[in-house]
């Protein structure tokens, strides 16, 4: 099964949405509500395993639940989610595929069979414009339709929530409010909010490897694109203001795990007064980190602003160019093939320019 994703936004999304109480709060309050009468939500169950298929493991992820029935009955329904953050076009065949994969993994374990609610989480910055069912996709002669697959997923697009309209707790309303903004210009303007329910998290004992979670990705997501000290004075005011120091965010530092004792210092800093602890994993290796933060970060952004042109042009794209852009981790290259996306006149000539792009 798939490793962690590299992808930040995708990593955000499975780091946030593991949570039990995330993924609980979600459902209760972003479901339709006669699906959710359903539920026991007390017996939600996250299954360790995904169903994403290898060769995409850096451009999409997955997470499942298993939830019991209110009715008692002994059965399951799968709760699938998929995050995405820009319009992909073959989102239902993926969801398809997935759920396939669910029903083949629960006939090899002798199983009964159980039905799948599939979830598609959206935060891009362009309302979602495919349709949520499968044979939307197809152009079938009406006599045929009822020998094709069809279902459809349950989309929740935060382009389209207010920001008054997020509801749950703290720790689903930063998560939401984070992936909502991450694309946006405003996400400077939305810190201090996005701090102070980060600081009522830094009173709980598993508050504070959620925080970390949320300024890894808040940095490795936006380098590049806001000014880095206007990130840091919104965070620190909103901490200090509250009593407490968070100085400087310790961002890039801890992207890849490699600064021990900037990790224990945020711990300790939070818990004690963060600021001795940011200083001591500054001293630790910070140049390397933020190297490495906005490295990654460019090639995703970069990444996902050549499918999102071709996207919006061209309709649904074929797999010629979606996995060959998820395998390209240049920036230089993608820069090229971003220029090249809004140039184009057809998408074949597109994939000939792939086929020509050493990966």
């Amino acid at each position: 099964m798939l490793d962690a994703v590299t992808n930040p936004h995708d990593k955000f999304f499975k780091e946030a949405f593991s949570q039990l109480e995330v993924a609980q709060d979600f459902l209760r309050y972003y479901l339709p509500a006669d699906v959710v009468a359903l539920f026991d939500l007390s017996k939600l169950t996250l299954y360790k395993d995904s169903f994403v298929d290898p060769e995409l493991q850096e451009h999409f992820s997955d997470l499942l639940y298993a939830v019991r029935l209110r009715d008692g009955v002994e059965a399951h329904v799968y709760v699938l989610f998929e995050h995405k953050s820009y319009p992909e076009p073959y989102t239902a065949l993926q969801v398809l595929r997935y759920m396939v994969k669910i029903w083949d993994y629960t006939q090899r374990q002798g199983l009964q069979f159980s039905p799948i609610f599939p979830i598609v989480l959206y935060h891009g910055t362009v309302a979602w414009h495919r349709p949520p069912n499968f044979q939307a996709m197809l152009s079938i002669p009406e006599p045929l339709r009822p020998y094709m697959p069809e279902f459809r997923y349950w989309l929740c697009d935060l382009s389209q929530y207010t920001d008054s309209d997020l509801k749950g707790a703290a720790w689903l309303q930063v998560s939401l409010l984070m992936l909502k903004y991450i694309f946006r210009d405003e996400l400077v303007e939305h810190l201090p909010e996005i701090a102070g329910l980060l600081r009522t998290l830094s009173r709980e004992q598993t508050g504070l490897a959620y925080i970390e979670a949320v300024l890894r990705y808040l940095v490795s997501a936006a380098t590049g694109r806001f000014d880095e000290q206007a990130i840091h004075a919104a965070i620190a005011e909103t901490f200090e203001a509250g009593g407490e120091t968070m100085g400087t965010l310790a961002q890039q530092w801890l992207e890849r795990g490699k600064q021990e004792g900037l990790q224990q210092g945020l711990q300790q800093g939070l818990q004690q007064g963060l600021q001795q602890g940011l200083q001591q994993g500054l001293q630790q290796g910070k140049q390397e980190g933020m190297q490495q933060g906005l490295k990654q970060g460019l090639i995703t952004k970069a990444r996902e602003d050549v499918l999102t042109v071709l996207g919006l042009r061209f309709g649904a794209l074929p797999l010629e160019v979606v996995q060959p852009l998820s395998r390209l981790d240049d920036v230089d290259r993608l820069t090229a093939l971003h220029k090249e996306a809004v140039l184009t006149p057809s998408i074949q000539e597109f994939i000939k320019l792939l086929a020509e792009t050493k990966l």
